[in-house]
């Protein structure tokens, strides 16, 4: 049977996997880093892609799609080259010119009428109002518009025309993913000027071969899309699904039939891969607070889980909020963490590593809840990414969430979904190929409201 291979181009490493194009078995896979930052060069994005693929990876695939970060802001000259390093999802400097732009067309409930979503620092759009007002030199050398995992196609393929999906659009702040058009009137808002974006072509659509030098000659190159879309291809998630993501950024996303617009700006609609959509909330801490929580306590992340599953349920009255990085959802990008209700009884190693974990939770507890609001229907609940590998995280989860959650067996979820998306551009059919499901394990736990309640509290008291 002929391999496939999706390629996820995310904020701290490129992941490849090869896979059965039928069955979507693991024949083999390789990684390679990125550089740290909230802006990098995108060649660093290449050459981690062609070192990862080295070794005769790719040399007997037949068809690759690439996944990547979402929001990235790859602004180019005439000649096709970066005017200036991309600016990543995480990077909040252009907070300011969110709030800005959101006032321009008249509030939030109008951008979530245009667009679906409210922009906030880490949309593309904002970022193009900070390049324009902080960069003018390279702003006036840009003359199109690109996301990372449009530029990446475009430098496998060489095509004359970049592509983008609608996912990956859907989450720039000037592409309506409901009527499937650019906003064109957004963009120049934001800019000052209009900017070429690349033609959206369709879910499963080839968009060209591989021609790069550096990598094997591949027949059928597929569209591509964002992280979070492709993660939800992988999961094969259909509606009454929410996935919850545990990586860099806490995501609580949901696949939909019909469009979401939610005025408040805290859910995002996205469009999904296959041609419906992903209503999504995002945080910008997630897995990097359970890191910080181990560096603290000076603990390895076995040993953390440890102590956070040694302590009781509300960590002896120790709330983490954990904006460790400023925060996406709610929008405060200039906050930091605050651990509340110390004292000299409950200040010890264990509850400081549970207060953590649970702080966490809470926060992408409150991004479920907001779906729900929505009229988002929760059927099941699945969680994945990094942070899904700690034992404290998977057994605390099913308390903070007052559901069950379900573990999907381990994998690289959005390289996978783009390899499934490289599957279905190469079988030619209207539907995704049906893979052979992993082995999943659910866990469960009692609720414990007390620890929202308290977590709630201290949030509201910013």
């Amino acid at each position: 049977m002929p391999l496939v291979a999706g390629v996820d181009s995310s904020t701290q490493a490129t992941k490849i996997v090869v896979r059965d194009a039928a069955t979507g078995a693991l024949v083999r896979q390789a990684r390679a880093p990125h550089p740290d930052g909230t802006e990098v060069n995108p060649q660093a994005w290449w050459q981690a892609l062609v070192e990862a693929a080295s070794g005769g990876l790719l040399d007997d695939v037949a068809a690759l799609s690439v996944a990547a970060q979402q929001h990235g802001m790859v602004a180019l000259d005439a000649d096709g080259v970066p005017v200036r390093d991309a600016l990543l999802w995480n990077d909040t400097r252009s907070a300011g010119a969110a709030s800005d732009l959101v006032a321009e067309l008249g509030g939030p409930a109008e951008w979530s009428r245009a667009v679906g979503s409210v922009p906030v620092a880490s949309f593309t759009v904002t970022k193009l109002r900070w390049l324009a007002q902080h960069e003018p030199d390279n702003a006036a050398r840009a003359e199109s518009i690109l996301l990372p995992h449009d530029w990446l196609t475009q430098r496998l393929t060489g095509a004359a025309e970049p592509v983008t999906d609608r996912g990956d659009a859907s989450g720039t702040g000037y592409y309506d993913p409901a009527t499937d058009t650019y906003r064109t009137d957004l963009l120049t808002l934001a800019f000052g000027r209009e900017l070429r974006t690349p033609r959206v072509a369709g879910p499963a659509e080839t968009v060209g071969e591989v021609t790069a030098p550096e990598l094997p000659s591949i027949g059928v190159v597929g569209v591509g899309t964002g992280d979070n879309m492709a993660a939800a291809l992988a999961l094969d998630a259909r509606p009454g699904d929410v996935v919850v993501s545990i990586g860099t950024s806490g995501t609580a996303f949901a696949v939909a039939e019909k469009p979401t617009a939610d005025p408040s700006g805290a859910v995002a609609g996205f469009a999904d891969a296959t041609g419906r959509f992903l209503p999504l909330v995002c945080t910008l801490n997630a897995a990097r607070v359970l890191d910080a929580g181990a560096a603290m306590l000076g603990v390895t992340h076995a040993e953390f889980d440890r102590l956070a599953l040694s302590a009781q349920p509300g960590s002896g009255g120790l709330v983490l909020l954990p904006y460790l990085d400023g925060e996406r959802t709610p929008d405060l990008p200039d906050a930091t963490g605050r651990l509340d209700g110390l004292t000299r009884a409950n200040l010890t190693p264990a509850n400081l590593a549970r207060a953590f974990v649970e702080g966490m939770l809470c926060g992408l507890a409150d991004a479920v809840d907001t779906l729900v609001d929505q009229g988002v229907p929760v059927n099941r609940v699945l969680l994945i990414g990094g942070g899904a590998r700690s034992a404290a995280v998977r057994a605390i989860a099913p308390q903070i969430l007052g559901r069950p959650v379900t573990v999907p067996a381990e994998g690289e979820y959005v390289a996978d979904g783009a390899a499934r998306q490289a599957a279905w551009a190469l079988s030619g059919k209207p539907t995704p190929p049906e893979w052979e499901n992993a082995v999943t394990a659910v866990s469960e736990a009692d609720p414990t409201p007390q620890v929202r309640e308290r977590y709630a509290a201290a949030r509201d008291r910013l």
